[in-house]
C-alpha cells in the first residue's frame, strides 16, 4: 500500500468491484466518464481480469481511509507510454457521492498518485481528459497541483442534449 497520513492506495481485489460499479453506475459520476452505459457486476469482473493482463500499462488503486481500511474511491495512472513516459491519469472519491471531496483525504490521494507516478514510474507526464462542464476536477487539479491545459477536442462528448469540448490537461515532471 502506499501509504498517506489520512488515505492509502492499494491494488484492487475482487471484493472492491462491487463499490466500483456503484460508483461508476452514478448518474453525476456517470457522465465525467468515457464509458457512459450502466456497468454490471460482469462488465467490472471483465474489467479486472483485464487489468491482471495489462499490468505493465495499467496502475489502478482503491483509495482507502487509513483510520477504517474502507474503500472511498478510486484512482489510476492508465494506458501508460514507456516510450512517451506518459500515463491518463484517473480519479474520482465515490464515498457520499463526493466524486471530489474538499476533507483533504482527495488531495492526499492525488498527490500519492502524482509522485508514484513520476518518483516510481519514472514518467515524465500525467494527463488527462476532462469535459468540460467537469468543473469540479478541473479546478481541482489546475488549480491545486497546477495541471496545464494542453488541447481542446472540440465536441467530443454528447451530454444532457448537447456537444461538449474535451479539455486535455497535464503535469510535466520537472
Amino acid at each position: 500500500m502506499i501509504k498517506g497520513k489520512k488515505v492509502g492506495l492499494r491494488a484492487v481485489e475482487k471484493e472492491d468491484l462491487p463499490y466500483l460499479r456503484d460508483w461508476r453506475n452514478l448518474p453525476n459520476f456517470r457522465k465525467h466518464f468515457r464509458e457512459v452505459r450502466e456497468l454490471s457486476l460482469t462488465d467490472q469482473e471483465a474489467w479486472f481480469e483485464s487489468l491482471q493482463k495489462t499490468k505493465h500499462i495499467n496502475y489502478m488503486f482503491v483509495i482507502v481511509d487509513i483510520e477504517t481500511s474502507q474503500p472511498i474511491g478510486a484512482a489510476g495512472i492508465l494506458y501508460v507510454n514507456w516510450i512517451n513516459r506518459s500515463g491518463d491519469f484517473s480519479f474520482y472519491i465515490g464515498e457520499n457521492e463526493m466524486y471530489i471531496g474538499d476533507d483533504g483525504r482527495a488531495n492526499e490521494a492525488a498527490q500519492l498518485l502524482i509522485d508514484y507516478g513520476f518518483k516510481n514510474l519514472n514518467l515524465h507526464k500525467i494527463w488527462m481528459e476532462l469535459y468540460e462542464f467537469d468543473s469540479k476536477k478541473i479546478d481541482f487539479f489546475t488549480k491545486r497541483f497546477n495541471f496545464q491545459k494542453d488541447g481542446l477536442l472540440r465536441d467530443n462528448c454528447f451530454e444532457n442534449g448537447r456537444y461538449w469540448n474535451s479539455l486535455i490537461i497535464s503535469l510535466i515532471n520537472r
